[in-house]
């Protein structure tokens, strides 16, 4: 995505139209914010927003939604919706602290695994997540109809895999906190170029 793209967001859309824009709470154990997420249009797929670096994107995160709908406001845009839709992360990854002595919180998982998709296409970084095959549709078809029970071996070790492989993205990708400060943090870290 050009940085024309990423200001096409605010003007026309991401893909030449005005798509939807929401800010999205994620409540999670190593970290938590609210981001933008892009509501694709017809067969156009979701994805959190992303701006654009020299060799990488980063995730504008705020602490609240006031403060994403500020950020949208400033640029032109409003929040298709108010309120934010939340992602409980944290029941996710307690999941998947012990998956075979805790039960799957089926609905926080779909969640998350929808998330994880949006925010990989998001980041240009689809190949951080395992390559989906028909073990994982057949889990995700499990998912949605609340039939975690009957995944079998192979399913839930699909589900596994994907999950954690989302977790970390989520937690080691960059973000730009504050973004209308422009205070930006990488994997944990202040970039020395910042203030």
């Amino acid at each position: 995505m050009t940085k024309i793209e990423v200001a096409d967001v605010f003007a026309a859309g991401l893909r030449g139209k005005r798509e939807s824009l929401y800010a999205y709470r994620v409540r999670g154990l190593g970290r938590s914010a609210v981001v933008l997420w892009i509501g694709g249009e017809n067969d156009e797929p979701d994805q959190v927003l992303a701006l654009p670096e020299v060799d990488h994107c980063r995730v504008p995160v705020f602490t609240t939604v006031r403060q994403a709908r500020l950020y949208v406001s400033r640029r032109g845009r409003r929040l298709a919706c108010p309120e934010a839709d939340v992602l409980e992360l944290d029941r996710v990854e307690h999941w998947l602290e012990n998956p075979a002595r805790r039960r799957v919180p089926s609905g926080a998982v779909l969640d998350a695994w929808n998330f994880f998709e949006d925010l990989a296409r998001g980041l240009g970084e689809v190949h951080r997540l395992p390559p989906q095959s028909a073990v994982h549709n057949s889990a995700y078809e499990r998912l949605f109809g609340g039939e975690c029970a009957a995944w079998t071996p192979e399913e839930q070790g699909a589900v596994l895999e994907l999950i954690t492989a989302g977790v970390e993205l989520w937690n080691s990708c960059p973000v730009i906190v504050k973004p209308c400060s422009s205070i930006v943090l990488g994997s944990g870290r202040r970039s020395p170029k910042v203030r």
